[in-house]
């Protein structure tokens, strides 16, 4: 059998119209809004109206992943899928992927293999329009920021002060810090500003924070934009609410806030619903998909993103304690190349086997194993994401050392094989579930900034302790100040690390932390750390994986992962 891409084997699969994978999902028609045959939003109205019980949470996590990712959306569709198999009532809830990505490194997010959503073109294009509206909601909100002080500024906004940033779902490294309002009096007030990527907005995070519409507007309109003039002491925080544009922004996000219902290759309902980066935001899916899945079926499974350390940390801390969310397992993703990757190995060896680079990584797994059993007392499964190229002598060598934790290994081969593959791994989650839990948070909201950012550090990444720049400092005291000193911190940092630096690989000990900028994200709710290197604007690699996508006469797509 040829190899074949992604791409291939989605297009080849059978879609079931959408209709009837809401029917087996128990989605009542009223509820459902097709976009074509094999999409639909699902009208948040359901949550409110319907009597089931909720069912289990588990959610997928991994190690520190190589620049290739480790097969997390992969692990998740193939366990829903093998669930399946067992005769389960499964639903699947992930994000739904950035434009960023699918041109530039890591190409689609929508699983792998045999283990996909579908329609996968869809699901990695425009899909039904979410960030589209995200990203005019950011910008309606940056338009009317400029145009307050071009029509004489009662607000008092200094312009020097202003901290909301215009965005674009593309990786556009030329935006990331521009000048603009140039050409004279007419065309506005000359200023430094910048653009995020659409999945670093705030509004993506309050999107998938909020609980309904009336939570959403009520979060757009305490978003601080910027403060006034005046000494430190004296500047106060304006908000959209100050510009009346929270109902303008409501409005365009009304059907956003809808999740979407797609499918899996083996018919499993799925969710795909928000999109924030784990190793810039909260990197979770949104709260409305989750409860949604977790009504619908016996056993919803979501993903977080990037390491358990980014993803898996602000799951738990945030996403869970904001939306009063008790997961009953954590799945733990590993390749052997990942492992070998965190002991040493340059991304071209990948393929060799070397059971001495792989000893050296495996304390990387073995450290979020740790922190998901003895920080947040879940209980969990390691699931390896099968390779061709990973060795027997490998693969016994990385299940030995979890038993020595006392966590058990599951091979997973729904890459290659689909549910069937994830069988083993379905069993293990199902047994797991019923364990019971004492779910706590990595750290409490009473205390200090700095305090609660020590905890993750020293808690989570196994760190001595974190450094504020003494602009931090300046930010720190001054959000204290302003009676944010409880919100959860969201750190935004490398995802290839436990630390602030790409380059140390596997469980590093003793180092410390720098934060160099703090910021509050009032209508989310929590203050974001920025730290080491970390980019809100990704840039495109040398060669994008956007020059290898194409289009034929007939409107089909190739090259798209």
């Amino acid at each position: 059998m040829g190899f074949k891409s992604d791409i291939e084997i989605a297009q080849e699969c059978e879609m079931l119209p959408i209709t009837q994978i809401a029917e087996k999902a128990g989605i009542d028609d009223k509820y459902l809004e097709q976009y074509g045959k094999y999409k639909a939003k699902i009208d948040y109205n359901l949550l409110n109206e319907s009597d089931k019980k909720d069912g289990k949470l588990i959610l997928v996590t991994a190690i520190n992943p190589t620049p290739a990712g480790e097969g997390k959306t992969t692990t998740t569709v193939g366990l829903a899928d093998g669930m399946q198999k067992l005769g389960k009532s499964v639903m699947v809830a992930l994000r739904e992927p950035s434009l960023g990505p699918v041109f530039g490194v890591k190409g689609g997010a929508a699983g792998g293999g045999y283990a996909q959503v579908v329609p996968m073109e869809d699901i990695n294009l425009h899909f039904t329009g979410d960030f589209h509206a995200i990203g005019a909601a950011n910008n309606l909100l940056a338009a009317m920021i400029d145009n307050h002080i071009f029509q004489g500024n009662e607000l008092n906004i200094d312009p020097r002060k202003i901290t909301w940033r215009r965005c674009v779902d593309m990786n556009d490294r030329q935006l990331r810090n521009v000048v603009d309002g140039l050409g004279g009096r007419t065309n506005g007030m000359p200023r430094e500003d910048g653009y995020d990527i659409t999945v670093a907005s705030e509004i993506m995070a309050v999107l998938c924070l909020a609980s309904d519409i009336k939570d959403l507007k009520e979060r757009l309109s305490r978003i601080i934009i910027g403060y006034t003039y005046g000494k430190v002491s004296e500047q106060k925080p304006v908000t959209a609410g100050d510009l009346h544009a929270e109902g303008a922004m409501t409005a365009l996000l009304k059907d956003a806030l809808k999740p979407n219902l797609v499918q899996t290759l083996e018919h499993v309902p799925a969710i795909v619903h928000g999109g924030p980066f784990a190793n810039i935001a909260h990197g979770c899916n949104s709260v409305t998909a989750t409860k949604m899945a977790m009504k619908l079926a016996d056993y919803a499974i979501t993903e977080a993103g990037f390491g358990a350390d980014l993803g898996a940390e602000k799951f738990l801390d945030i996403k869970c304690r904001m939306a009063g969310l008790t997961p009953s397992a954590v799945v733990i993703v590993a390749t052997v190349r990942a492992l070998k990757y965190n002991g040493g190995v340059a991304k071209a060896d990948l393929n060799n086997e070397n059971l001495e680079a792989l000893e050296k990584g495996i304390p990387n797994l073995l450290k979020h194993v740790d922190n998901i059993k003895n920080v947040y007392k879940l209980p969990c499964v390691v699931a390896i994401n099968a390779f061709p190229t990973d060795t027997k002598a490998e693969l016994d060598l990385v299940e030995a050392k979890c038993k020595e934790l006392g966590v058990n290994v599951a091979l997973s081969e729904v890459w290659a094989k689909g549910g069937e593959g994830g069988l083993k791994l379905a069993e293990e989650v199902i047994r797991l579930v019923e364990e019971p839990n004492d779910f706590t948070y990595a750290y409490e909201l009473e205390g200090s900034i700095e305090d609660k950012l020590n905890q993750i550090v020293q808690k989570v990444y196994g760190g001595k302790k974190v450094v504020l720049t003494a602009n931090a400092q300046k930010q720190a005291k001054q959000l204290e100040a302003l009676g944010f000193g409880n919100c959860p911190i969201c750190v935004a940092k490398t995802q290839y690390s436990l630390t602030d630096d790409q380059t140390k690989l596997g469980a590093p000990k003793d180092f410390e932390v720098t934060v160099r900028n703090l910021k509050i994200s009032a209508g989310a709710g929590f203050i974001v750390a920025l730290t080491g290197e970390i980019m809100t604007m990704p840039g495109l690699p040398k060669v994008p994986a956007a020059t290898k996508i194409d289009v034929d006469e007939t409107g089909k797509i190739t090259g798209l992962f």
